[in-house]
Formats: C-alpha cells, sequence, structure tokens
C-alpha cells in the first residue's frame, strides 16, 4: 500500500509538472529554457536542504551521478526545445513511447526478456495514450521537434532505469538536480537563450522545481527499486491521462469521449503490467 501510494503521489506530480509548463510556456509567462533553469535551480536548493535536514549523503556512487545528471540534462533540454514546434499531446505520446521503449529494451537485455503479458499490457496502454493525444486533422510531425523529443524521452528512460539502483533516493535526486544545473549552463548561450520571464512565470517555474520536480522525482527514485522495469515504464503512461484530468478540474478544459475511451485503455494496460507480477530485477 504504501509502494502504491508513493507511486501514485510521483505520477500525481509529473503530471503537475506538465500542468506547470503549460500555463507558464504557453500563457507567455516564460520562454522554454528560463523555466527549465529556475526548475533545475528550485528543485536542486529544496532538495539540498531537505537532505541537510533529514542527513542525506550527497556522496553518490561517481558513475550513477553521472549518468543521473546527464540523462536528466537531457531530458530537461529535449522536453523544453521540442515543444517549440510539437503539439503538446503529440510531445507527450513520443516522450512517453521512447520512456517506455528504452525501459522495456533495458530490462530485456538485463533479464533475459519481457512476459507476453507485460507486452500486452504495455501495448495496451501505448496504445490508449495514442488515442488520447492523437491529433485530429492533417498530422505534420515537425522531425526536430519529434526527434528532441526522442532524446528527452531516453534521457528519461536512463534516468529512471539509473534509479532503480540507487540507496539513498534524496541523496541521489539532489546530486542528480546540482549536477544538471551545472551542465546545462553552458549549454543555453550556445542554443541562443534570451531570459524572457515575467513574475508569473518565476513563480510557475519555482513551483514546479521545488515541488513537482524535487520532491516528485524524489519520490519516483524512492519507489523504483521496488518496481519491475516494465511497470515503471508503463505506469508512466497515466501521466498525460492525469494532466487531461487536472485541466478539465482546474483549468475548466473539455473532457472528450475519445480521450476517456482512451484512458480507460491506458489503466486496463497498467492493470495487466501490474497483473504480470514482477520478475527478477536485472
Amino acid at each position: 500500500m504504501r509502494i502504491a501510494l508513493i507511486t501514485a503521489l510521483a505520477m500525481i506530480a509529473f503530471a503537475g509538472n506538465s500542468i506547470l509548463n503549460r500555463l507558464a510556456v504557453s500563457g507567455g509567462h516564460t520562454d522554454p529554457e528560463s523555466f527549465a533553469v529556475v526548475r533545475l535551480l528550485a528543485g536542486a536548493l529544496m532538495l539540498l536542504g531537505l537532505a541537510y535536514r533529514r542527513g542525506a549523503s550527497l556522496r553518490q556512487p561517481l558513475p550513477a551521478l553521472g549518468i543521473g545528471g546527464a540523462s536528466l540534462t537531457l531530458y530537461m533540454l529535449g522536453f523544453s526545445l521540442a515543444y517549440q514546434t510539437l503539439d503538446a499531446g503529440l510531445g507527450a505520446l513520443i516522450l512517453f513511447g521512447v520512456v517506455q521503449f528504452t525501459m522495456f529494451a533495458w530490462n530485456a537485455a538485463r533479464s533475459g526478456g519481457v512476459s507476453p503479458l507485460q507486452l500486452t499490457g504495455g501495448g495496451f496502454a501505448l496504445a490508449g495514450l495514442g488515442l488520447v493525444l492523437w491529433p485530429s486533422g492533417a498530422l505534420q510531425i515537425p522531425l526536430e521537434g519529434a526527434a528532441l523529443m526522442a532524446l528527452a524521452g531516453i534521457g528519461w528512460g536512463i534516468y529512471s532505469i539509473t534509479g532503480r539502483g540507487v540507496q539513498d533516493p534524496l541523496g541521489a535526486t539532489a546530486g542528480n538536480f546540482c549536477l544538471s544545473l551545472i551542465m546545462i549552463l553552458p549549454v543555453l548561450p550556445v542554443l541562443g537563450w534570451d531570459l524572457q520571464m515575467n513574475a508569473a512565470g518565476l513563480a510557475l517555474a519555482v513551483l514546479s522545481g521545488a515541488v513537482t520536480s524535487g520532491i516528485g522525482y524524489a519520490l519516483w527514485y524512492s519507489v523504483l527499486p521496488s518496481l519491475s522495469g516494465p511497470l515503471a515504464a508503463t505506469i508512466q503512461l497515466s501521466v498525460p491521462v492525469l494532466a487531461i484530468v487536472a485541466g478539465v478540474l482546474l483549468l475548466w478544459e473539455t473532457m472528450t469521449l475519445r480521450a476517456l475511451i482512451g484512458s480507460a485503455v491506458v489503466l486496463a494496460g497498467i492493470a495487466l503490467v501490474l497483473r504480470a507480477g514482477r520478475p527478477a530485477r536485472g
């Protein structure tokens, strides 16, 4: 029950990131790069404070810290830059589809395979997400944006895989955020970063960084060792569904019949993966 509750809270936090990002960037309160930088900085400060208060160690194994920080940087940059050209729904579909593929492939390589029921459940959930997010009308996929979002998906997949081996989730997440902030700053001028952020954008980015990212990612790292690779990959497909529900409740957006059916299919797919049980960890 505790693992299920923490996992649910982490997914809600991830969905909250989508809502906050949409409010800040789509609302014209900030540019994507500035949002990412403030998000990382606020998350790092929050996590450092929590780590100090709880006596968590920031001395993580260098290979894991390096991979965690680099993969988080890849996710943050790819995510921010991709949404300059990608439709929000299509971007989320590419992101979580690549995350699922990355984690399924890693689990298959390490443990010798993925069970048929896990594959079926994962396929159902991904198909349901496609039904929810597939753009209506003529489909145009900006190749640059799609490639950037695919890189973000690989980054987040690796970040989640790395989290399955950490001993101190809070310390590891704090270290990842600090290292990612160091890595991302030198890259931004090369990308032509031009700081554009008003007070509302700053508040939304701080909230996203300190709460839904910092605390949310620490919660995710705390439960990852208890989840199988396929389950950890598939359950994240619930995030866009939760974001849609939050949009309906908080932003007065409309829930369509297609979204409702697709959401039910996503949940059915997750249930199948849960039923498949947890294979031996790789």
